[in-house]
């Protein structure tokens, strides 16, 4: 009896173990398949994958050197201004640019150019701030030109390489005389991932190209708001002289 027992366990042992094994080998081919690399599957999208990743990898360099470089600049000390005021009111002006000197940021530098032509005209004194502060502004915006090109040259490369996944399955029906899906997909997926890296790049560049401008924007509106209360400051007829 216990003899036929095990003859019938036997066979359901077997279909467990194999019911087993199959699992492990299509876990295995899942493996294999998640291991693919992504690279791999990126560079299929055809010629224009190339490009596209030399822009991806010239943007994230701009956007990286562009915001240490702005965030640098643009850092002030919020009592700088207060102090200066408080020198001049006593007419303390070496000080006073001694304070914008310790500084080196491009708010610093657009008092210090006021500071310095003290005792000329309100006007030429507001016109050398102003001055200051566009060359400030032009440094800050180097290279920002390269976002904005590559934002929109980005998208174009990836219609082009969508242009030519099309191209490619209609030249190849038309030379092999074969409509299945494994023409049209072949064509297909290589014109999607170029499209798709494309508009990928094209939005880091775009985000990144308005974020310094928003930066920007925001150091000139600074700049002049400073301006307007050092020119306050040195028209008070109570301040040393």
């Amino acid at each position: 009896m216990f003899l036929n027992f095990l003859l019938q366990a036997a066979p359901v042992t077997d279909s467990l173990a194999n019911a087993a094994n199959t699992a492990a080998a299509a876990t295995t081919d899942v493996s294999v398949t998640e291991n693919v690399s992504y690279l791999d599957f990126l560079l299929k999208g055809g010629i224009m994958i190339y490009p596209l990743i030399a822009l991806l990898f010239f943007c994230v360099y701009v956007i990286i050197e562009r915001y240490l470089s702005i965030k640098k600049t643009t850092k002030t000390d919020p009592n700088m201004l207060s102090e200066i005021k408080m020198q001049l009111k006593t007419g303390r002006i070496d000080n006073a640019l001694m304070l914008c000197s310790r500084e080196n940021t491009a708010s610093a530098n657009v008092l210090r150019s006021g500071i310095s032509i003290i005792g000329r005209p309100i006007g030429e004194i507001e016109s050398v701030m102003e001055q200051t502060a566009n060359v400030e502004i032009a440094q800050m915006e180097k290279g920002l030109g390269y976002l904005g090109l590559i934002s929109g040259v980005a998208p174009i490369l990836g219609f082009i390489g969508t242009i030519s996944g099309v191209i490619k399955i209609f030249h190849t029906i038309s030379t092999t005389g074969n409509l299945n899906i494994q023409t049209i997909s072949g064509g297909l997926y290589e014109k999607m991932i170029s499209s798709g890296a494309g508009l990928v790049v094209g939005v880091i560049a775009y985000c990144g190209y308005h974020l310094f401008n928003m930066m920007v924007d925001r150091f000139t509106l600074q700049a002049q708001r400073q301006t307007l209360e050092l020119i306050n400051v040195i028209q008070d007829p109570g301040h040393g002289n």
